[in-house]
């Protein structure tokens, strides 16, 4: 079934993609997922045959065990099937800013290194210059040379978000300095011996530089300041560009202008040397901008519809994005193969080493296993923890319940409404019962973001609807050993009824 059409050329490694997958027939993995083997095959050929079709994943295909393998066989399904890179398949948006997929030479370039360098008690290995926030906690409690001592947050909430929240929760009371950047005193910034708030969402311009480049149409949009901030408040970027001063060494008075023409001069000699132009000149082009502004300015500006700072007449710029205030339409996705390639082979590499050294890790869990897992969700009124405190996403009916299928609920002895006792290696946590068929049976279902009864917090509308934690039986050993990712999807746990003999 296999159908490469216009990509064959540009692709590489499938005799050993062949080779590792082998044994994963439809017969072999039906067991696993619950979908009869007829229905896969059914389903790939229908995926082959098709004028358009795209196979795609998200969030929840990442925070598993199996998560860099389940996000590397989406996009090997695409290409195989001939529906990667043309219109109705799964194709790569051409963002205005910020994109290095449409920078340096096309259709070639350095790949990645990971593994650089791990951490210091565990020895995860560092991706993309991360290290595992499942790691924190650790890092903080264990001492010696490198020891975890101090910590700053901006506007996140690790407390709720990463696994075995109250690990991390214990460890945060043990930090010698914390600040936080944070417009809320929550679960985590309650540890802060500073919290620094920052401006409003009305009160700073956006430009949705990260989301852009996953838009279905190509599409640029400035949003200005709808309010004036207020004048003894700076914004988040002089806040965290005076922080990062102090860690230089500099006196706790840093020279935030000067920070802040350092980091655009550091842009602007990156871009000069492709554009023909000196430093000074584009810098003087982008004035009297500063911050952000400056440097978005910048990216549209050499950004594949930039003006070239006034080489190309009628071109994208920050000024012509704010003389359309509802945005501007730059057009459908155009195919982009090999152009848009920047592997050090110049093809899309089906086989990474890498990838194929995890395969046995998932052969072996082929049938292992038959206990309850749980499983996040989210909804359009409660993505994350900070959506809680806004009362018109709260109310109206409970959204944190725990969703059981109707076998297991009969099986269990649980009904809708009463309250089950879900535990893991990492703790323990109860919840608000759901019966429902909307999950499959051996997999319960809890929203994350929600546990807001802890002491201390100062969110008067989310303190009245708390919820649990799910991540409170998330464990923090487990990882996807090739991404860092935490597992927070798939946790094995033990279900039963909370008034059971073994409850808290």
């Amino acid at each position: 079934l296999v159908r490469l059409g216009r990509l064959e050329p540009h692709v590489s490694g499938l005799g050993a993609l062949e080779a590792a997958l082998r044994d994963f027939t439809p017969d072999t993995v039906a067991p696993v997922c619950g979908i009869p083997a007829g229905t896969i095959g059914r389903l790939a050929e229908e995926l082959v045959r098709a004028d358009g079709g795209a196979v795609y994943g998200r969030v929840g295909t990442c925070t598993q065990e199996f998560g860099t393998l389940a996000s590397w066989l989406v996009d090997v399904l695409n290409v195989l099937a001939g529906q990667l890179d043309r219109p109705g398949g799964a194709m790569f948006t051409t963002a205005a800013a910020g994109a290095s997929n449409t920078r340096g030479t096309p259709g070639r370039g350095k790949g990645v290194r990971f593994g650089r360098h791990r951490s210091r008690v565990r020895g995860a290995p560092e991706v993309f210059g991360e290290l595992p926030a499942a790691c924190l906690a650790e890092e903080i409690e264990t001492p010696g040379e490198g020891q975890v001592r101090a910590l700053i947050t901006i506007a996140g909430n690790p407390v709720l978000s990463t696994p075995n929240g109250a690990r991390l929760d214990r460890a945060l009371g043990r930090l010698d300095f914390m600040v936080s950047l944070d417009i809320y005193r929550n679960e985590t910034t309650r540890h802060a011996h500073v919290i620094l708030p920052g401006l409003s969402p009305l009160e700073a311009g956006h430009y949705d530089l990260a989301l852009w480049q996953l838009a279905v149409r190509n599409y640029a949009r400035w949003s200005p300041p709808v309010f004036p901030p207020p004048s003894d408040r700076p914004a988040d970027w002089e806040v965290i560009l005076r922080l990062g001063g102090i860690l230089m060494g500099q006196d706790p008075g840093p020279d935030v202008s000067m920070l802040d023409d350092l980091v655009a001069r550091q842009q602007a000699e990156q871009a000069a040397a492709a554009l023909g132009l000196s430093p000074e000149e584009i810098l003087v082009a982008l004035a009297p901008r500063r911050g952000p502004e400056r440097l978005l300015d910048l990216l549209l500006r050499t950004g594949p519809y930039g003006d070239g700072f006034g080489r190309l007449a009628g071109r994208l710029s920050l000024d012509e994005l704010e003389r359309h205030p509802h945005g501007l339409d730059l057009g459908p996705l155009q195919p982009r193969i090999p152009e848009v390639l920047r592997t050090p082979s110049g093809t899309i590499e089906l086989a990474p080493p890498s990838l194929l050294a995890d395969v046995p890790r998932l052969r072996a869990r082929l049938g292992a296993g038959d206990g309850m897992v749980l499983v996040g969700r989210r909804n359009l009124r409660s993505n994350n923890s900070w959506m809680h405190n806004l009362p018109r996403l709260v109310r109206g009916r409970d959204e944190c319940t725990l969703w059981v299928h109707p076998a297991d609920a009969e099986r269990l002895g649980l009904v809708s409404g009463v309250r089950a006792r879900v535990s893991s290696r990492a703790g323990v946590l109860e919840a608000p019962v759901e019966v429902t068929d909307a999950v499959m049976p051996g997999v319960v279902s809890l929203p994350h973001g929600w546990g807001h009864d802890l002491p201390g917090i100062a969110l008067r509308v989310a303190s009245q609807h708390p919820g649990v934690n799910a991540n409170l039986v998330a464990d923090e050993l487990a990882l996807d050993p090739l991404s860092g990712n935490a597992v927070l999807n798939g946790i094995p746990v033990t279900v039963r009824p909370a008034s059971g003999p073994d409850s808290p």
